[in-house]
């Protein structure tokens, strides 16, 4: 019996040709394993509704094609089912999808589905809101909003945002109860981590595992401007938790307060309360994974 997937392509997302992507799949797909239908997002979370809507009807694999906002859109509605998440990553970051090692190449991700290896992974759960990778309320929320709102995507636009925004950001200060421990800290990253990368290999925590039932917590304290350099060539090399202003602390349930309510679930800005209560929820998601992910 052949299984059901249904491609969900966000049309405008990232730098990729989606154009393509259909003729791609009808050449590629291994039809005596899959039959398959195609569906344009048109709005912002109704590849959310298409992949609930999938998952209610039976389909065994919903793919989304698009960057990691669309990742996060089709895989939070996932959560919890018997349905598989695949990716064909066509986005700027694609964090997940290099954590997993899906190929970036669409061909080759299309390949990936037809053999079909997949695990069950931990997503994360702040307050009421579900997400992937990775999460945060510092400096990286900010440039989450900014790249939200530019009209450019792709690195560049990474880069130039990080750069016009750098000197005029003011750290913000966190207050995080872990088991009745309470620290308290200005920071410039706040950063909760399931996968390891922001994406484009801005790997903040080397060592997270989506299988490990823990999340880490990646602090990055303030810093002078000439340690900016150093601080890019680490978190590139992956090494971001090696530096002096570095700390990672492993965690299942975490109560953190913030002086600034701005967020970013999987690369996607949100708002959020300035109490929050974080937890993992091991093993919610089945996902479709590259030959030799970590």
């Amino acid at each position: 019996m052949r299984q059901k997937i249904r491609f969900i392509i966000n049309p405008i997302s990232g730098v990729g040709k989606k154009g393509k992507l259909p003729s791609l799949i009808d050449q590629y797909l291994d039809k005596n394993l899959f039959e398959h239908e195609i569906c344009f997002s048109q709005y912002r979370f109704h590849a959310k509704e298409l992949a609930k809507e999938a998952a209610e009807n039976g389909f065994h694999i919903v793919c989304a094609v698009g960057g990691d906002g669309s990742v996060h859109e089709v895989g939070t509605a996932l959560i919890g089912s018997t349905t598989k998440l695949a990716i064909i990553p066509t986005g700027s970051g694609n964090g997940l999808a290099r954590h997993l090692n899906i190929p970036l190449n669409m061909r080759d991700a299309i390949e990936c589905i037809n053999k079909n290896e997949s695990i069950s992974m931990d997503t994360v759960m702040v307050n009421d809101k579900s997400f992937l990778g990775v999460g945060g309320y510092g400096f990286d929320a900010l440039i989450a909003e900014k790249f939200d709102q530019h009209n450019r995507r792709g690195l560049r636009a990474y880069i130039y945002l990080i750069l016009r925004e750098f000197f005029k950001y003011n750290p913000i200060n966190v207050s995080i109860d872990l088991d009745g421990k309470v620290k308290s800290l200005p920071v410039f990253l706040c950063t909760i981590a399931n996968s390891s990368q922001f994406g484009n290999g801005f790997t903040i925590s080397p060592k997270s595992d989506v299988t490990d039932g823990k999340l880490e917590l990646y602090l990055m304290k303030p810093f002078k401007v000439w340690h900016l350099p150093s601080l890019l060539f680490k978190i590139l090399r992956k090494k971001a938790d090696k530096t002096r202003f570095s700390e990672v602390i492993s965690f299942s349930n975490a109560k953190i307060k913030l002086s600034q309510k701005l967020a970013h679930y999987d690369g996607e800005p949100i708002d959020v309360r300035d109490e929050l209560n974080v937890r993992v929820v091991p093993a919610s998601l089945n996902i479709v994974v590259g030959k030799t992910n970590s």
